[in-house]
């Protein structure tokens, strides 16, 4: 007997075995002969057997449907006729599953292929690797901007540059760095961005690698382009009249040695308060080049963790007396409290000083309340950031662009060099300071570390 129709084959198989259990009782009641037993004892057992084995076909059939959805295997259809009712209606609707299936694996590789295609195309090198270094996304971007052909591990790149290899396992979500490289005999500058994520419980890192040579060719050319006409500016100030001066002076004394007159006491006081200037103009120029030297000499961070609230205290002490007498109301907010850095306590001091006093000398003009808010705590990347904002005067648009550059000062006396300075040893602590104003409103330092 076939198969086809499930319902009828489990009916006919219950019907045949229903009466073979009612002959059999029978025969054994009527005391039969043992032939009879046995031939409808066999044959109850052949018809259980035949009856089971249409269930298991069925559960079979069942069974591979589900095999072949957890192995990813759409190939397989099932007839939709000649099987009975209820048959027809589940083969039907496991076709459906295996068309819907091998319609969401179409799009997911046409989207796995199209991503592939944007990732390859893209500018920017990316590159993905898992904690073992297993790369499993290089694009070409990538791989022009480091110089190989094929790569399957990031430690491969210590041939490269053992500098890179370390920046890639060592930084964190939100980390960047800034990696000198030799690609065929030329040194270019990798600007580095990590982002650390999550997929299916393994963790992997998706870098970003660009290389930034122009544009700090470029930066770097502005910069000298600014400074040059800072120390112009300040050399020609100090120059100028002592250049001056000593023209004076050396006109007034060819006139008497020509004449031979004797220099009078007039001409003398004359000359005197004429080199007691070129001396003081001088001096102000020998301390402007001493202050240009010691941004030149800022030495490497000895680090140390250390909790930002003893660092606080320290600046509270240092400087009390200058905000008590100016009526300054500080406020300091560190979260959490036990908040540290691994910093140069020493530069970072100086960095907080030079800060400090830049709103204090702000708040000098301020004929109201005057607010010194100081707030430490971890961003959105978990890096330590301190924030210290004052409710100042405020600093001009222009002045904004330029207060990083080494000697420009809007104060009447000041060198020029503090925040030049306190931007360097950020970079030295692989930090950045940041500054925001508003004119009459206050002005916000930002050092991430």
């Amino acid at each position: 007997m076939g198969f086809k129709n499930l319902r009828l084959n489990i009916v006919l198989r219950v019907i045949g075995l229903t009466v073979s259990i009612i002959a059999l009782a029978y025969v054994i009641y009527s005391s039969s002969n043992q032939v009879n037993i046995v031939f409808l004892g066999i044959l109850i057992v052949v018809q259980l057997a035949l009856l089971l084995r249409v269930l298991d076909k069925s559960n079979r059939e069942i069974a591979n449907f589900l095999s072949s959805i957890r192995y990813d295997d759409f190939t397989t259809t099932y007839p939709t006729s000649g099987r009975g009712k209820s048959m027809n209606e589940l083969y039907n609707e496991f076709n459906n599953v295996i068309r819907k299936f091998r319609e969401i694996r179409a799009e997911k590789e046409a989207n796995y292929h199209y991503f592939r295609t944007i990732v390859q195309h893209v500018g920017i090198g990316l590159v993905t690797f898992n904690k073992l270094g297993d790369i499993q996304i290089i694009n070409s971007a990538a791989k022009k901007l480091i110089g190989i052909e094929n790569i399957n591990n990031i430690f491969e790149l210590s041939k490269v540059s053992p500098k890179l290899v370390e920046s890639l396992v060592k930084l964190k979500t939100g980390g960047s760095d800034l990696v000198e490289i030799s690609v065929e005999g030329s040194r270019i500058q990798l600007s580095i961005y990590v982002i650390e994520l999550v997929l299916r419980g393994e963790e992997f890192k998706l870098v970003s690698i660009q290389n930034i040579q122009s544009e700090l060719e470029e930066k770097e050319m502005e910069a000298w382009q600014n400074l040059i006409r800072v120390l112009t500016h300040e050399i020609m100030n100090s120059v100028t009249p002592i250049s001056s001066l000593a023209s004076t002076v050396e006109a007034n004394l060819v006139d008497n040695v020509e004449d031979d007159v004797p220099i009078e006491k007039d001409e003398l006081e004359d000359i005197y308060l004429a080199l007691q200037t070129i001396k003081r103009r001088s001096a102000g120029l020998i301390r402007f080049v001493s202050d240009f030297r010691n941004l030149t000499r800022i030495p490497e961070p000895k680090l140390q963790e250390i909790e930002v609230a003893k660092v606080m205290d320290h600046m509270k002490v240092l400087l009390k007396h200058d905000m008590d007498i100016r009526g300054i109301n500080v406020s300091l907010k560190i979260t959490p409290e036990n908040l540290k850095l691994n910093i140069d306590k020493e530069l970072i001091d100086q960095v907080l000083i030079n800060i400090l006093q830049n709103a204090i000398h702000a708040l000098e003009e301020n004929e109201g309340e005057k607010h010194l808010i100081v707030n430490a705590f971890l961003n959105e990347f978990d890096r330590p950031t301190i924030t210290i904002r004052d409710n100042g005067s405020g600093i001009d648009e222009e002045a904004l662009t330029k207060i990083f550059i080494p000697f420009f000062t809007t104060k009447k006396q000041g060198s020029g060099i503090g925040l030049s300075l306190s931007k360097q040893i950020m970079r030295k602590h692989r930090g950045a300071i940041s500054v925001k104003s508003v004119i009459n409103e206050g002005t916000e330092f930002t050092l991430r570390f």
